[in-house]
């Protein structure tokens, strides 16, 4: 496992696509001169590591200097920023519409719970 768990989106079509290919994805909004975007990578990483689900479950990263039309098109002005979205439309997590700064008491928590939705989603295929 490792670094193949997370997408890093480069244009709005991979975007679309990780969307459109995932039930639940998670995106990290971030940029490279960011101490706390450095700080929480790691974190991000092995949440990504522990719940991905192929199809049910995806985390990506954006880095809003390279991609910025996607940071646009979600208004992220903090970096990092954590967007949640099921079947392709953005969704609050826990209560929250979206995670600013580095927090990896909600992060994980978020990631906990969309890791419950996808498992819940990959047993239900399974006995269909």
């Amino acid at each position: 496992m490792g670094a193949e768990n997370l997408h890093h989106i480069e244009s709005s079509e991979q975007l679309d696509s990780l969307l459109a290919s995932n039930t639940y994805v998670a995106l990290d909004f971030y940029a490279d001169w960011c101490p706390p975007c450095k700080a929480i990578a790691p974190i991000y990483q092995s949440l990504a590591d522990k719940h991905t689900a192929e199809n049910y479950l995806a985390f990506g990263k954006v880095n809003v200097d390279h991609v910025q039309d996607v940071a646009a098109r979600y208004g992220i002005t903090a970096m990092p920023t954590f967007l949640f979205f099921k079947d392709g439309q953005q969704v609050a997590v826990n209560g929250k519409a979206m995670i600013q700064g580095a927090d990896p008491r909600s992060l994980g928590a978020a990631a906990e719970k969309l890791g419950g939705l996808a498992q819940k989603r990959i047993e239900e295929a399974a006995t269909a």
